[in-house]
């Protein structure tokens, strides 16, 4: 929920377990305590799309939480962060965006030891567009008051034996009928791919193709359609930069147009039974689908510069659930 610093400042004195987003300014004003943060002033709250400088995104935990353990990771302990976790329960973590550890998660998060058996949800910290290039995204660990622009924060929370995690997604962009684009070299920057299996400059094949720069490529990983956002196309370097890595060995297509995202979104989502105890959505979905003013039902939360829902997610909302064991 959205809330006024004082607000803020009042449950963190009650001791309450925290995962806060806002400006910069405004988590360097609260006082430490059992909470995690990073820096957005973007979010979709139950009155609509918002920007909002001077008030925080509060998501309690505290009901669901046993123990709870706070770690801040550089880029070469990043590795661990499942090691970490608690056998039952989850993880929530926030990483700043263009870091260090944002590269070195997205290339490596999918090998990482307990990868995919241990819930581990999450997002890109970031700015207010006006102030990219003037200001660097961060994370703050609220137990000890750092603040970091390279950093890593997780709070890893422990469930009673009766209960469970469980991560979701929805993503409303399926994969177009077009070209089927491969890679040869992993990474955020790309120069060449294979389309069709032909060699071809990626930068050349989008703009003699024409094609739009807030679709997505989209690829199948075992049944869930995952996005990899078109950052740039440097035409004079021939260099497309990306949002999210691509990989090797793995089949890429142009997204399918969408016309009306909170229509397709409202869709998804009443034919679902969510009831979220965090989720976030990307800046992008905010910025092409125009979503300031827009209800997205309530699933509420940041907007982000990535989403993470185990490996790191562009143009997704990402939820977790936590869940009564049955029998």
């Amino acid at each position: 929920m959205l809330l006024s610093i004082e607000e803020a400042v009042r449950l963190i004195g009650k001791n309450e377990i925290l995962h806060i987003a806002g400006s910069e300014d405004s988590l360097a004003k609260l006082p430490k305590g059992k909470w995690i943060g990073g820096t957005i002033p973007y979010f979709m709250t139950e009155l609509g799309g918002l920007v909002a400088e001077e008030k925080v995104f509060v998501t309690g935990l505290s009901e669901y939480s046993g123990n709870v353990e706070i770690v801040t990771y550089d880029e070469g302990h990043l590795k661990n962060v499942l090691r970490d976790a608690p056998e039952n329960g989850f993880t929530i973590i926030i990483i700043p965006a263009f870091s260090r550890c944002h590269i070195s998660y997205a290339e490596n998060a999918p090998n990482y030891e307990d990868m995919f058996m241990k819930p581990i949800i999450g997002w890109i910290s970031g700015v207010h567009l006006d102030d990219l290039g003037k200001t660097t995204p961060k994370t703050f660990n609220g137990e000890t008051g750092e603040k970091s622009g390279e950093k890593a924060i997780a709070m890893h929370v422990s469930l009673p034996p009766n209960k469970f995690a469980e991560i979701g997604i929805i993503n409303i962009l399926e994969p177009g009928q077009g070209d089927t684009l491969q890679f040869e070299t992993e990474g955020f920057s790309v120069k060449d791919c294979l389309v069709n299996g032909l060699k071809t400059n990626f930068a050349d094949y989008l703009v003699s193709n024409r094609i739009d720069a807030k679709l997505p490529l989209v690829a199948n990983f075992s049944g869930s359609m995952v996005n990899v956002s078109i950052r740039e196309i440097n035409n004079p370097e021939k260099i497309v930069h990306l949002y999210a890595p691509v990989f090797l060995h793995t089949d890429y297509h142009i997204a399918q147009p969408v016309s009306d995202y909170v229509t397709e979104f409202m869709t998804r989502l009443s034919s679902e039974e969510i009831f979220p105890v965090f989720s976030c959505n990307c800046i992008l979905n905010y910025l092409y689908s125009k979503l300031e003013g827009k209800k997205t039902g309530h699933l509420t939360g940041p907007m982000t510069f990535g989403e993470i829902a185990y490996q790191l997610l562009n143009q997704t909302l990402v939820y977790l659930e936590v869940k009564e064991v049955q029998g």
